[in-house]
């Protein structure tokens, strides 16, 4: 059963440069909310109330001014720094602490994802008990991605960036793991660009016939904020999706509310920490 979940909000967002400068990329909006709340919403849609917010060193001020503790959602968010960026399982490394003895989700915090019956499949994830499980999507140009080749939901084959076709489906950026993730995390040895790589650490579970695969289906959206056009598709999106339904992605609120985290009560509070906005108007028709 899985609990406790970690969000990567490091690196340097270089790809983004004058903008990541002075603010952290997933600080940066995406369309009218911060982009952390995106993964973060992935997290509570899930069921899991205890967070771990990775960032870069020196920037931890500037996410607890919108995201403090956790305790208007009804969750615990711990934060922890990271140095330098050192790859996508480092987040194990540094988070050993916080995970103890337990499993483990991870999301990057970068990330969007979307789905009907996206929070029906992120719960039945928290079942996992031993080996590991990782959302996958179908994806046009696979040669960009690392990849996975299944036969139904186990995956039989990994291959990051592939120059010859074995697969379609991208590895996204939305992984459950058990906790051997920590000690394989340790033991994996850097890349040629210096980074112990996620699909090194995938290729451990691989080799033990323990790695599965979810998808998010057809008419579900995975998105990578990587870079500026990626970052305004992403809010193109949104803003689509919530002008012409009236309903907000990732209002993380709401989503405390309909698990039962919060009262109506912490909504008002909520309502006087954001202001006078769109966002609180919103927040004032769920009460």
């Amino acid at each position: 059963m899985i609990k406790k979940g970690i969000i990567l909000a490091g690196g340097h967002g270089t790809r983004m440069s004058p903008l990541t400068k002075a603010v952290n990329k997933q600080l940066l909006p995406i369309y009218d909310k911060p982009l952390i709340f995106y993964p973060l919403s992935i997290l509570m849609l899930a069921g899991i109330r205890n967070i771990l917010i990775i960032v870069n060193k020196g920037q931890l001020d500037q996410f607890k001014k919108i995201l403090p503790n956790g305790n208007n959602l009804g969750i615990k968010i711990k934060y922890a720094e990271q140095l330098h960026p050192k790859g996508l399982p480092e987040a194990f490394i540094i988070g050993e602490k916080f995970i103890k003895k337990d499993n483990v989700a991870l999301v990057l915090g970068d990330n969007f994802f979307y789905g009907q019956s996206l929070g029906k499949k992120l719960r039945q994830c928290l079942t996992l008990n031993k080996g590991a499980k990782v959302f996958l999507h179908p994806v046009a140009n696979p040669s960009l991605y690392g990849v996975a080749k299944v036969k139904g939901t186990k995956i039989v084959n990994i291959q990051e960036k592939p120059k010859k076709y074995i697969s379609n489906l991208a590895i996204t950026g939305l992984y459950f793991f058990d906790n051997a993730v920590v000690e394989y995390s340790k033991k994996l040895k850097p890349s040629k660009r210096k980074e112990i790589e996620i699909v090194d650490l995938l290729k451990k579970y691989l080799k033990n016939k323990t790695l599965k695969a979810e998808f998010l289906g057809r008419g579900g959206a995975w998105l990578d904020t990587g870079s500026i056009n990626d970052f305004y598709d992403t809010t193109s999106f949104v803003s689509a999706l919530e002008n012409r339904q009236g309903l907000k992605i990732a209002c993380l609120e709401e989503i405390s509310l309909n698990n039962k985290w919060i009262t109506k009560k912490q909504i008002l509070d909520s309502i006087k920490f954001y202001g006078n906005c769109a966002y609180s108007s919103y927040l004032r028709k769920l009460i």
